[in-house]
């Protein structure tokens, strides 16, 4: 990574985005465990972003954001507004894991709602890492789609895992 970009760390959080392109270069990150992050950029504009909820759906009174459907619309509405073109989307998915053994999988729930999503809206989703019972730091760079993640067995410990070397808008693990 070079020095600009790390100068230009944007870090979210639950039901938070953020969008940048390469008139605006920065990398985004964010921290998952059972929430999902989509990755989504357009090749030709140069522009992506990334999002981060929690749950497919809304189930109360609390910020819209943090549930699937807002969160993928305002990314969505925010790339266009950065002029992207809907049809040049091309995503990428990470998160969805089942931290608590025993419990609802909530992480499966996120996952399967994300993909239906994009599928829905004819978005091609070119990379994803998703499921595993182990949290996700995923570092996001828009103008170029180019994404990485680690996994994390507990604070502080970084494991390792590579699938394949990497490709042309694949996912690099480090």
């Amino acid at each position: 990574m070079t020095e600009t970009l790390r100068h230009r760390m944007i870090h979210i959080t639950q039901g938070e985005f953020s969008v940048g392109g390469s008139a605006d270069p920065r990398m985004i990150s964010t921290i998952l465990g059972s929430c999902v992050a989509c990755c989504l950029f357009d090749p030709d504009a140069r522009v992506g972003g990334m999002n981060h909820f929690l749950l497919p759906e809304s189930s109360g009174a609390t910020r819209a954001a943090r549930f699937g459907v807002n969160a993928m619309e305002l990314l969505i509405n925010a790339l266009v507004k950065s002029g992207a073109q809907r049809d040049s989307f091309q995503a990428k998915l990470f998160g969805g894991a089942r931290m608590i053994a025993g419990l609802s999988d909530i992480g499966q729930e996120n996952a399967q709602f994300a993909e239906a999503f994009l599928a829905a809206e004819g978005i091609p989703c070119v990379g994803r890492s998703l499921g595993g019972t182990q949290a996700r730091r995923v570092e996001f760079q828009p103008e170029t789609g180019f994404a990485r993640q680690k996994f994390i067995r507990e604070a502080g410990d970084v494991i390792v895992r590579e699938v394949a070397p990497p490709k042309e808008n694949e996912i690099e693990l480090f």
